[in-house]
């Protein structure tokens, strides 16, 4: 009895050390990676091969490529954390074109501090991922194989300050970001007015997200300044265990010139349905539709602008918890002839692409 009595009381004495080393010994940093190679047929066979240019994703046809490779490190405790993401493919070709040197590498750069101790309340700064759309850069978390044009002809980063806070439900999340520009790291020569972003995005159930995001800056030098004014709304609604539906859209407008009272528009809506067949197969469907007539975002140089509407059908193949195999036909299809085949012009572009994803 004396000796059970003795290993209890060394037990209780151990279990509270036991416990502390345990969370001594629970590592902040973790290392993750990404890798998505595709293969693009677009039936218009450009001969740069080059897919339209207000494609981001997937750009090239014809080739096997890698679209979007990156090691990222994140530190995480109760009080401060940081990302760092280092990246290449041709999705970074594209979308970091205009940033100067190593800045076209880094997918992200942040580190933030947590302001309260009672209140998820945070202050991050650096390179992260828009604040704006449901889709993002990294392919697999996305209904469809392609992004949406909603998606592709708007930020997919950023780089400022941003503060935000999320009730203790967690069905409220609000934020408010001080920004370079519209998609930029580094702001353009002679512009000097920052850019400003909010985000609300309310959670009630497990079921249904919905968000609403905008945008407030100017683009372009001081010299040439035109203020823009973006919203975009999108709600994501699981019906049931298999259907989910993602509803969005966009608009936004920009003054016409410097200090007019007249403003170009432009806005698009999107619907996705993905329909979960098991839990190695699934499948989506897309219409879209993007209306800029005046250019401000895609200029064509003809008479009505761009004004395209799309669909596509996708089918996606998991055969391991890490592994994405994805096949998506899709067909886009303007108002004038700004597709070229054969050095002619033509309204439809029809495209082809799989690709396999892999994260770790």
């Amino acid at each position: 009895m004396k000796t059970l009595i003795s290993s209890a009381v060394s037990l209780m004495i151990l279990q509270p050390a036991l416990a502390q080393d345990a969370t001594a010994t629970k590592n902040p940093l973790t290392v993750s990676g990404y890798v998505e190679a595709y293969y693009n047929h677009d039936f218009n066979r450009p001969e740069n091969n080059t897919v339209p240019g207000f494609l981001y994703n997937f750009n090239r046809a014809g080739e096997v490529n890698l679209n979007l490779a990156f090691i990222k490190a994140a530190y995480v405790t109760d009080r401060v954390r940081a990302n760092v993401a280092l990246a290449a493919g041709t999705y970074m070709n594209a979308n970091y074109n205009a940033e100067p040197g190593v800045l076209r590498n880094i997918l992200e750069a942040n580190a933030g501090i947590k302001l309260s101790r009672t209140h998820t309340l945070w202050l991050d700064a650096g390179i992260m991922p828009s604040h704006i759309g449901f889709e993002s850069a990294v392919g697999k978390d996305n209904w469809t194989l392609s992004r949406s044009l909603l998606a592709e002809n708007s930020p997919y980063f950023e780089a400022g300050l941003k503060l935000g806070f999320t009730t203790r439900d967690e069905k409220l999340y609000l934020s408010a970001m001080y920004l370079n520009g519209w998609q930029r790291i580094q702001r353009i020569d002679g512009n000097s007015t920052p850019g400003f972003g909010t985000q609300v995005t309310y959670k009630p159930n497990d079921a249904v997200t919905l968000n609403y995001s905008t945008f407030i800056g100017n683009d372009k030098p001081d010299s040439l300044r035109q203020m823009r004014y973006f919203h975009n709304v999108y709600g994501i609604f699981r019906l049931t265990s298999r259907l989910g539906i993602t509803a969005g859209f966009d608009i936004g407008t920009e003054q016409k010139a410097k200090g007019s009272s007249r403003f170009n528009s432009w806005y698009t809506p999107v619907l996705i349905a993905r329909f979960s067949v098991s839990e190695k197969i699934r499948m989506a469907a897309r219409g879209e539709y993007y209306a800029d007539r005046n250019g401000v975002i895609i200029s064509t140089g003809t008479a009505n602008g761009f004004k395209t509407y799309g669909y596509s059908l996708n089918f996606d193949c998991l055969p391991a918890d890490n592994v994405v195999w994805r096949m998506e036909a899709r067909c886009l299809n303007s108002k004038d002839a700004i597709f070229t085949h054969d050095h002619t012009a033509r309204n439809q572009n029809y495209f082809v692409t799989t690709s396999v994803a892999l994260s770790f």
